[in-house]
């Protein structure tokens, strides 16, 4: 792994009740315990040599970012720094680990640090600024999505080169006109690239 540049950019994001004290650096790592998440995460500020395979590229303005897992990506030379999102960027899906909050009567959803609102008159989902500290209850989870599909590989693709090509399709989705607004748009994307490349998705 690169050498680690380790900030306390995450722990000052946020403060009031469940804030600083509970987001601790662990070196490269830190533990997010706000709301009970519960999870380690690298640190903002940390250099990783390369991207996960299952990241998404998300263009924001005129900078392209990088998220896997709730982690968020900007390169940095030959390698990818772990940075703090701007407010207003969408992905298409939530982080696979995430806490559903009401603050304020208001839904977000909260992962590393970042809370997350549902888009407004579409799916998908907006980086936010953080809320006013409130009482925080839990509320109501997102719309489900449609379950993961079952791929076919009519070709004979072993299961290494059959995840490779999904992620290589989901990142081409992700450049696709409006697939970062319409869940649906990045779905058909996906199996539209997969169908090309011999599998077929149910």
């Amino acid at each position: 792994m690169g050498a680690a540049a380790a900030t306390p950019a995450l722990a000052q994001h946020h403060g009031g009740p469940g804030g600083p004290r509970d987001t601790i650096h662990h070196g490269r790592m830190v533990y997010d315990s706000r709301f009970h998440h519960d999870r380690y995460y690298p640190a903002p500020g940390f250099i990783a040599p390369a991207l996960p395979r299952s990241s998404l590229s998300i263009v924001f303005g005129p900078d392209r970012f990088f998220f896997d897992s709730g982690v968020w990506y900007r390169p940095h030379g030959p390698r990818w720094r772990v940075v703090v999102p701007p407010v207003g960027i969408v992905v298409p899906v939530l982080p696979s680990a995430y806490v559903s909050l009401r603050v304020g009567g208001l839904p977000y959803y909260y992962a590393n640090g970042i809370y997350y609102t549902a888009v407004v008159g579409g799916p998908g989902y907006v980086v936010a600024a953080p809320p006013p500290e409130a009482q925080v209850m839990p509320a109501p989870p997102p719309p489900p999505l449609r379950p993961e599909p079952i791929i076919y590989p009519r070709n004979g693709q072993g299961a290494q080169q059959q995840e490779a090509d999904r992620q290589e399709c989901n990142r081409w989705a992700t450049t696709q006109p409006a697939a970062m607004n319409d869940a649906s748009v990045f779905n058909r994307a996906v199996e539209a690239c997969m169908d090309g490349r011999g599998y077929t998705m149910r």
